[in-house]
């Protein structure tokens, strides 16, 4: 394909398309149980592996693959549709939710039985409220936290490994935020100083979520699907679990170059369990294993930000990465916060270059690729995420590729930093 096709942005979708977004699967069994604040639509996704499997012939081999797999749209849809799928996330407290819902085939008889014994064993301890980090006390009042500390000492006593103790943990996650009365909605940002209107009640929430649960989990088990998902919790820049050449499709959303910290998205419930405690934890427990997509995490590369973007990774996009860069550079002397956006976008690109090349190296020939991403403008700079990304594809070996716009991004935002139009969409890279 030349570059004039390579470069195209085919717009065949409307601004109200809604598919690269989570917000449909709220609605889904299995899907709403953990609403994760990045994501996509697992309707659209069974739509993609349905057209992949129509002109493939070898059905029993057919592999898809998600190597961001977050809270497990893809393995889900998968499984619904009885296809073999393969995932990997490197956030460990994402990936324990994904391997809870994959267990969405587990006995309801033993899950309900399981549960039963967690909430009467609930109601009659009383949970301490001591010891949480100042972010918990923050967010619920007593009373709440009380019950919520009875449920997680529960959890914890019958704590087995089983799919049981899983989904029963996962049923706790679960309920986190709609149990505080403060403002914790499912992006990062919990707001101490904003209240709610309805706040759920801890043991009646946790009973709902365990019925609610097990609907889904009958309504998925009558139907035509089969649980052959794997999961593994691993770095998509290096994923060793996934063999040579055996890779059919690939769907995946990578981390946004737009300073999202994909390591407070979950903030709130490690304090709860008492996983992290502060800004420290979080940086040494999560930040540091993540896609740098955040400039909190690269405030140490800052002095090497220019030799990172001569790695022979970045080859391809050399002078135009380092224009940017240098733009970033400049324009943050100028501002009062300083933020590194030049070191972001290297080593961003950087580590995007390495799951190219491992996803070529897991891709059968002839697979299909399908990114969900959005572009950027740290400081009002455009960054041709979508461009760059076809480049270091084409670099690692794949053949060709399009970008398909889904919607505009950066325009109801009343606060926006810059008039930069941005869009968002699916990058389709051929194998």
């Amino acid at each position: 394909m030349n570059s004039l096709i390579n470069n195209e942005v085919k717009q065949t979708k409307s601004k109200t398309d809604t598919s690269s977004t989570f917000i449909n699967n709220m609605r889904l069994p299995i899907h709403r149980w953990f609403r994760y604040s990045a994501g996509f639509s697992a309707e659209w996704v069974e739509e993609v592996i349905k057209s992949n499997l129509n002109s493939y012939q070898e059905l029993d081999n057919f592999k898809v693959f998600d190597p961001f797999t977050g809270s497990g749209t893809v393995l889900l849809a998968s499984d619904k549709l009885g296809v073999s799928s393969m995932g990997t996330e490197v956030h460990p407290f994402v990936s324990r939710i994904t391997e809870a819902k994959l267990h969405w085939n587990t006995s309801v008889d033993k899950f309900r039985s399981f549960a039963d014994r967690i909430l009467e064993r609930s109601i009659q301890n009383v949970g301490s409220t001591e010891g949480f980090p100042d972010l918990i006390y923050k967010c619920y009042s007593p009373e709440s936290l009380e019950q919520l500390s009875s449920i997680r000492d529960a959890v914890r006593e019958y704590r087995d490994g089983s799919p049981e103790y899983q989904l029963s943990w996962l049923a706790l996650v679960s309920i986190l935020r709609m149990c505080s009365s403060v403002g914790t909605a499912s992006w990062q940002y919990v707001l101490p100083n904003q209240t709610k209107a309805r706040v759920a009640i801890p043991f009646e929430a946790y009973e709902k979520q365990i019925n609610m649960m097990i609907d889904d989990m009958l309504e998925m088990q009558s139907g035509t699907g089969t649980a052959k998902a794997k999961f593994y919790q691993e770095d998509s820049r290096d994923c060793p679990s996934i063999s040579d050449n055996s890779i059919d499709l690939v769907i995946t959303s990578p981390p946004y170059a737009n300073n999202y910290d994909y390591a407070d998205a979950t903030r709130l419930e490690m304090s709860f369990f008492g996983e992290v405690s502060g800004w420290g934890d979080l940086r040494e427990k999560v930040s540091k294993y993540l896609i740098r997509s955040c400039t909190q995490h690269v405030s140490k590369y800052r002095k090497e930000t220019f030799e990172i973007l001569k790695d022979d990774g970045l080859v391809p996009i050399y002078e135009e990465i380092l224009d940017v860069c240098q733009q970033l550079d400049e324009e943050r002397l100028t501002r009062a916060g300083r933020k590194n956006y030049h070191t972001m976008i290297a080593t961003y690109f950087f580590d995007l270059a390495k799951v190219w090349i491992e996803l070529r190296r897991v891709c059968k020939e002839g697979s299909n690729v399908c990114f969900v991403i959005g572009d950027s403008a740290p400081y009002g700079v455009y960054v041709p995420v979508d461009r760059w990304m076809g480049e270091l594809a084409l670099a690692a070996g794949f053949k060709d590729y399009y970008f398909e716009k889904t919607r505009d991004r950066n325009v109801k935002w009343k606060n926006r930093k810059h008039d930069v139009l941005l869009k968002e969409g699916r990058l389709w890279v051929k194998g």
